[in-house]
């Protein structure tokens, strides 16, 4: 088995044959390009916004360590309690939409596959629009000590409910069926979408707003505290890479065949959708529902450099935190002093590619 999982991994598919060609090129320049791109929207970040902070304040900053000179008190406010938790939080979130989204498109087989099919996004919104509708009913005490963080440990735990109710329906005898979780995944968001219209019927008019801001994403919200909250999340999947990227390179070539490479593939897909359920969780909690990052980021990238997981995953976070942070500075600074939800921004980008791989695929979807 090692010889034939040893043979696949240097297979030519992925990038390792003899001959050059131009996704060679770009592999080879794929991940450092995107760690320079990375760097400079997040100082453009933290630089740029409705009140501005110079590059020189942010010089300044950086050499007051060496006995510079010190930020001035508005500064270090907009710097440290406004923009680094909001840029810090953006990246980890887009990171994890990013590999997420290629996490599910590799388990799948299928690159319109999303972090929503597992009933994440659909489990979160339930418990969202729950919590906005009926605080008003909950307990005191929990209403005290939850505070602020009710709102995303309920759309959290929503989204993890949900997703391990799917696992459980679609697990037969030790056996997890793709195509049963994805009927299965289908049939448990319109359910929970119902619900949550029922609810949103309910609500009085504040209650629907607040629904529909957090519905359509917003990172306006962010503390440190809120960053260090899915810091945890994120971290498990982003150091879950070099663990999956080989098997999920061989579940490209069905589960039949991974299996006999030596591949546990029931513990191989019982691992993935916890992981990416817990990731994506966490950032739908922290930041409202934002679509299309765990959709367009991947696709871009396997049209760029190909399918091999061990350098895909790694450029999905990269990328996917460039965007999201990138689209979170546009939002703030287009309508200032409003702030324009990021979910929006995320599917005026995202729209256009999601179609043109819809017309790319359409002899493979046609019925």
């Amino acid at each position: 088995m090692a010889s034939v999982a040893e043979s696949f991994e240097n297979s030519s598919e992925f990038g390792q044959g003899a001959t050059r060609s131009p996704r060679d090129f770009w592999k080879s320049i794929c991940l450092p390009s995107l760690a320079v791109v990375f760097a400079v929207v997040m100082i453009l970040s933290v630089a740029i916004g409705p009140t501005s902070v110079s590059f020189g304040a942010l010089g300044r900053w950086l050499v007051s360590f060496v006995g510079g000179e010190a930020l001035s008190l508005r500064d270090q406010v907009v710097l440290f309690d406004i923009r680094m938790p909001r840029t810090v939080l953006g990246a980890l979130i887009g990171a994890s939409l990013g590999v997420a989204g290629a996490m599910m498109q590799g388990l799948f087989r299928n690159p319109l596959a999303d972090p929503g099919l597992i009933g994440v996004a659909s489990g979160s919104s339930l418990a969202a629009v729950s919590v906005i509708v009926l605080a008003s009913h909950l307990p005191v005490a929990l209403a005290v000590h939850a505070g602020t963080y009710l709102l995303p440990l309920a759309a959290f735990f929503g989204g993890l409910v949900t997703t391990l109710v799917l696992y459980k329906v679609s697990t037969r005898g030790g056996e997890t069926s793709i195509a049963t979780m994805l009927l299965a995944g289908i049939a448990l968001g319109a359910l929970t979408g119902a619900v949550t219209g029922l609810l949103i019927f309910k609500s009085d008019d504040a209650q629907l707003r607040d629904f529909t801001f957090w519905s359509m994403g917003s990172l306006g919200a962010a503390t440190w505290q809120r960053v260090l909250s899915i810091l945890p999340f994120v971290l498990a999947l982003l150091f879950s890479i070099p663990f999956l990227s080989k098997g999920l390179n061989a579940l490209l070539l069905g589960e039949a065949e991974a299996f006999h490479m030596g591949f546990n593939t029931q513990k191989l897909k019982r691992i993935l959708i916890i992981v990416v359920a817990a990731a994506t969780g966490a950032a739908v909690s922290a930041a409202g529902a934002i679509g299309f990052v765990g959709i367009v980021v991947p696709h871009l990238l396997r049209l760029l450099i190909g399918p091999d997981h061990r350098l895909l995953l790694p450029c999905c976070a990269l990328l996917g935190a460039a965007l999201l942070v990138a689209a979170d500075m546009v939002s703030r600074s287009i309508v200032a002093p409003a702030e324009l939800p990021i979910g929006i921004i995320m599917a005026v980008i995202g729209a256009p590619v999601f179609l043109s791989i819809l017309l790319g695929r359409r002899s493979l979807i046609s019925l």
